[in-house]
């Protein structure tokens, strides 16, 4: 089964660097860096915004909670937005492609 993961960075470059290790660490298979995006938000108490660098991860579901603890440490952010899930269906090829992180 396929999952996917979906966190925002600071900047191009703090992506590209937790992806890579994302991708040695066999933890994922793919890292679409979307881009910049508006960020509107609130935190502590307090309206804010901002612009980020949207990135979606593919891996496999039996991955996905060790991807998802592993960005954690990996994160720049203090507190990231990370956000994980299983995917009810996906291509034979996708889950073809995704299913030899674990083989």
């Amino acid at each position: 089964m396929s999952a996917l993961i979906y966190s925002v960075f600071g900047s191009r470059e703090e992506a590209r660097e937790v992806a890579t290790r994302l991708l040695d660490e066999k933890l994922i298979a793919c890292a679409n860096v979307i881009g910049r995006i508006e960020a509107l938000f609130e935190w502590d108490g307090e309206r804010g915004g901002g612009e980020e660098i949207a990135v979606l991860f593919k891996t496999h579901a039996d991955r996905l909670d060790a991807a998802v603890a592993r960005m954690e440490q990996l994160h720049p952010y203090d507190t990231p937005a990370i956000l994980g899930w299983r995917a009810d269906a996906s291509g034979a090829a996708t889950a073809q492609w995704l299913g030899e992180l674990v083989r």
